[in-house]
């Protein structure tokens, strides 16, 4: 019925009379098919209503994303999709996004300085992000039920404010809502937080924060201290917020003595804040055993309290571990940790793997081939973020497969793990992704074919990574060990795209490369490594007028100009290898170094077929100048090689000596 409903409503309304009458003559059909095919015991069709499946804000974005599948050569999301506003190097990836939270930030400030003149409805509902703060001030009157709120929104300085308030106007705040004050200043350290939608920003700033050795950032004496003292009967949560909040941040002494006085007053702790113990053992304590010794101290309270633990708790021993030095103590222990915990039935993270690959692959230690063991049991998983120090495995893991195995069928295996479902979203932060793909590259190129290599190179360049100068170092000695320059036109065009024409030593090994390899019976390529060696010079050029301070930028070395002048003199550029030359001779007092003879001799050489004996002699005397050893060499070929003036005879005695000049007539002579 439902079948024949919906096909006939899909008539036209103005077709009523139609769709009435087609109705009647189904109707009457569908009785009387139905009399006829229907057995006596008439069968009732029932329909089935599907349970509603509960569906997520981006489910319907995914599907769409599905059917057209992942595209790495393609822009991030987050840039413009136009060739020219596409960020090309790291410095001015990390520049254009942040400029983009820079300005969401203003547009902020703008919104909360002037609520006055933002008082129309965006959306209705109303929707709390788009809705300015509200602005205490110690006049403010405020209720328990304001403190509430900003505790919600995780407004920190606010909410210190508000309940400073409310003990200086005697309104009572329950104990409920103290301990998640509590609770607030010790995970964030009494500072603001972050906001959630400036993704950008927090990208980039976990990767310089997570850089820095661990030191003791808890603020001494604030609010969150004042609480816990004002407190008369202390519960477990209260010890657990400051115990926690305190080994977080590194204060670990007094995290210790609070501990210490849970034992002496018999209260007991949960698992997670046992954990936090666990992970400052080796700030307690300075000799190997003794941090041992007091991790099964704390492992036995917690027996003793009926806690069990958890991944934390394994992790939190592992990372105590990564502090014991030596090598087989540290192992034996690990695999102790990891046994006992298989028979709890604990599944490690990936955190528990990162700390045993520190465990066992350490700079200085033996080889270990833990990683092939770790990679059997995870490979063709799916992971969730379970604890932070869970983005730290797949860097490390490449890390070990580069420096420590230099194993590249390991690190296809750890790159397939990576991009196996939504394991990507472990990568960490932008400074551990480009670490990641430094040491993929790394080791691809100094072990894959060169063309497999370019296969790689060419679907992660520059949209998911952008090569470090070290990297594209790697990238262009693989090139010249294959002699395969036809790829030098491409990594030039990159080198210009990242940034990487200011770097004197990336400059040295592509000129090195297309002087000692040739292109044969390949004029293009032979006019391209001549448009690339001027290019080098016109944006050196460039720089140095844009720099007013001539002192502050050396410009091109005199090795460097002169190998330009040699590729210059191959692709048959005369006027451009004039104008090297003629800066060579100029600024000869300026320019750091001086060019490698075979530069000046193919200059030399270019001048007699061009027959320019004025410019081939002002060439000769700056080797006389700068003492060339080979100078009376090359005055023998001017004088062998062209038919010259006496004022152009009598200049090469000069420089060169009357012998050299007599001789190469003699020889010219016979």
């Amino acid at each position: 019925m439902y079948t024949l409903y919906k096909s006939v409503s899909q008539l036209p309304l103005h077709h009523a009379a139609i769709r009435v009458s087609t109705v009647s003559r189904l109707l009457s059909s569908t009785r009387v098919s139905q009399q006829q095919n229907s057995p006596s015991s008439a069968e009732v069709e029932k329909i089935v209503i599907p349970r509603r499946i509960e569906r997520g804000p981006t489910d319907i974005l995914n599907a769409l994303s599905a059917t057209v599948g992942y595209d790495p050569t393609a822009a991030h999301f987050k840039y413009h999709d136009d060739p020219y506003l596409i960020p090309m190097s790291n410095m001015s990836r990390k520049t254009y996004a942040m400029a983009q939270e820079a300005g969401r930030k203003a547009a902020k400030w703008i919104r909360q300085e002037n609520t006055k003149l933002f008082q129309h409805k965006e959306a209705d509902p109303p929707i709390e992000a788009y809705v300015p703060t509200m602005i205490y001030t110690e006049e403010s009157q405020v209720q328990a039920t304001d403190l509430k709120q900003l505790i919600e929104h995780v407004q920190i300085q606010d909410a210190i404010l508000v309940y400073n308030l409310l003990k200086k106007n005697n309104i009572e705040v329950d104990q409920e809502l103290k301990q998640s004050l509590l609770e607030l200043l010790c995970f964030f350290n009494h500072e603001e937080a972050l906001d959630e939608e400036f993704i950008e920003e927090r990208w980039f700033r976990q990767g310089s924060n997570n850089r820095g050795r661990l030191r003791k950032t808890w603020k001494d004496y604030e609010l969150a201290e004042q609480i816990f003292h004002e407190i008369e009967q202390k519960k477990p949560e209260h010890y657990a917020a400051l115990i926690r909040g305190m080994a977080k941040y590194c204060q670990v002494e007094k995290a210790w003595a609070l501990y210490q006085e849970t034992i002496e007053k018999g209260i007991s702790l949960d698992t997670n804040t046992f954990n936090s113990l666990l992970q400052i053992a080796s700030f307690l304590k300075e000799s190997y055993e003794m941090r041992w010794e007091l991790t099964c101290d704390v492992l036995s309270a917690m027996k003793s309290q009926g806690l069990k633990p958890n991944v934390g708790t394994l992790n939190a021993i592992l990372q105590t571990i990564t502090t014991i030095g030596g090598y087989n103590h540290p192992r034996s222990y690990a695999l102790k940790t990891l046994s006992e915990f298989k028979k709890l039935g604990i599944e490690p993270s990936l955190a528990s793997w990162y700390y045993v690959l520190a465990i066992f692959c350490r700079e200085r230690g033996p080889t270990s081939h833990v990683l092939h063991d770790i990679m059997n049991e995870i490979e063709n998983k799916e992971f969730e973020i379970v604890d932070p120090k869970d983005t730290f495995f797949f860097v490390t893991a490449m890390d070990v497969c580069r420096n420590h195995l230099q194993d590249k069928d390991l690190a296809k295996r750890v790159n397939k793990l990576l991009h196996f479902k939504d394991n990507y979203n472990l990568i960490g932060d932008s400074y551990k992704e480009s670490i990641y793909y430094r040491h993929y590259f790394t080791i691809l190129c100094n072990s894959e074919p060169l063309e497999s290599f370019m296969e790689t190179y060419n679907l992660l360049v520059p949209n998911v990574y952008i090569p470090e100068p070290s990297v594209m170092e790697d990238i262009l000695k693989s090139i010249d060990v294959n002699c395969a320059t036809n790829y030098i036109p491409e990594m030039w065009s990159h080198m210009i795209q990242f940034d990487h024409t200011n770097r004197e030593s990336l400059l040295s090994l592509v000129l090195q490369i297309m002087i000692t390899n040739p292109p044969k019976d390949n004029p293009d390529l032979t006019q391209k490594f001549t448009t690339i060696a001027w290019n080098m010079f016109v944006r050196q050029e460039e720089a140095q007028q844009m720099t007013n301070n001539s002192a502050a930028k050396t410009g091109l070395s005199g090795v460097i100009l002169g190998d330009i002048l040699t590729i210059c003199c191959r692709g048959k550029d005369f006027e451009k290898a004039k104008r090297l030359f003629e800066k060579l001779n100029t600024e000869q007092n300026s320019i750091v170094g001086d060019p490698k003879l075979e530069s000046l001799r193919s200059f030399i050489q270019f001048c007699i077929d061009e027959k320019q004996p004025t410019l081939a002699i002002g060439c000769l005397q700056f080797c006389a100048e700068n003492g060339y050893p080979e100078s009376s060499e090359l005055g023998r070929t001017i004088v062998s090689s062209m038919t010259l003036h006496e004022s152009h005879l009598a200049k090469i005695r000069r420089y060169v000596g009357v012998e050299a000049v007599t001789k190469a007539e003699k020889h010219q002579e016979q």
